[in-house]
């Protein structure tokens, strides 16, 4: 019975929060103690050689950061050209390509049996002879009408 009730006792000790429930030994307490501290009779004093030294350490900081930020401006541009040249390149094997193709459908279509074949099947029929005149060989005719001629020009003056 003694040791239902001590386990009871205990149980209703655990049911509380764990913000109410403390251990009974802490560690070393803290004592803060107010203590106001009164600066306004302190002057700064001017230390010219701190301040050249803090001034070459910033000019050399700056100067650290341009050089390191020069650096990878040109090695992210690096990058940059190198995907555009790889672009120009793949871009150059397809245009090269479709060319190539382009000139098979050239050769092709102007194959001379292929636009026989096609002008039979639109009833067209070969040439009688002296219907074709080669304009190549043919001599000029004094009596028909000129097209052109080269002439030289006289001028008004002359």
């Amino acid at each position: 019975m003694a040791a239902a009730a001590a386990i009871e006792v205990t149980g209703i000790h655990n049911a509380r929060p764990a913000a109410q429930h403390r251990p009974f030994w802490t560690g070393t307490p803290e004592i803060y103690f107010n203590k106001s501290i009164d600066n306004s009779r302190l002057v700064k004093v001017d230390d010219r050689r701190r301040n050249r030294e803090m001034k070459q350490f910033g000019t050399a900081l700056a100067c650290l950061f341009l050089l390191v930020f020069t650096y990878a401006w040109q090695h992210f541009k690096a990058i940059e050209y190198g995907y555009q040249i790889e672009s120009a390149k793949r871009q150059l094997n397809n245009l090269t390509d479709m060319n190539h193709a382009l000139r098979l459908e050239h050769a092709s279509l102007r194959d001379p049996e292929r636009i026989d074949v096609m002008a039979r099947r639109m009833g067209l029929v070969p040439p009688e002879p002296g219907q074709v005149v080669h304009m190549d060989n043919a001599a000029p005719d004094s009596a028909g009408p000129v097209m052109a001629s080269a002439a030289p020009v006289i001028g008004i003056g002359q």
